[in-house]
């Protein structure tokens, strides 16, 4: 991929305490799929198998993992966890979406 997918440090912190309450070996995997209200959605899973095509982001206590067609939709996103009035939430800020929905899961490219 030309441009990476970066992981802010809040949503590191938030990865690792996920996962600290976890099995041994779980990551969280982040995906695309069609559907949602713009096309194409974010999914979230706990998992505890990985690929050996999968990108693999590895920090301080977090592994995210994301599979190479879900790469191809993020390219040049971060991945953030954000703690406001709204509540509390992965949010991907996505350089590829020309709309989005306002809870902030599906996308449209």
């Amino acid at each position: 991929m030309s441009n990476t997918i970066t992981v802010t440090d809040s949503a590191i912190r938030r990865i690792a305490t996920i996962l600290s309450k976890e099995s041994e070996g779980s990551m969280l995997r982040i995906s695309v799929s069609g559907g949602g209200c713009s096309g194409f959605q974010y999914n979230y899973d706990l998992v505890t198998t990985r690929e050996d095509d999968d990108l693999v982001i590895e920090r301080d206590g977090a592994i995210l993992v994301i599979d190479p067609m879900s790469q191809t939709y993020m390219e040049g996103s971060a991945v953030d966890f954000v703690d406001d009035l709204m509540g509390q939430s992965f949010q991907i800020k996505n350089p590829l979406a020309t709309a989005s929905c306002g809870c902030g899961t599906s996308f449209a490219i």
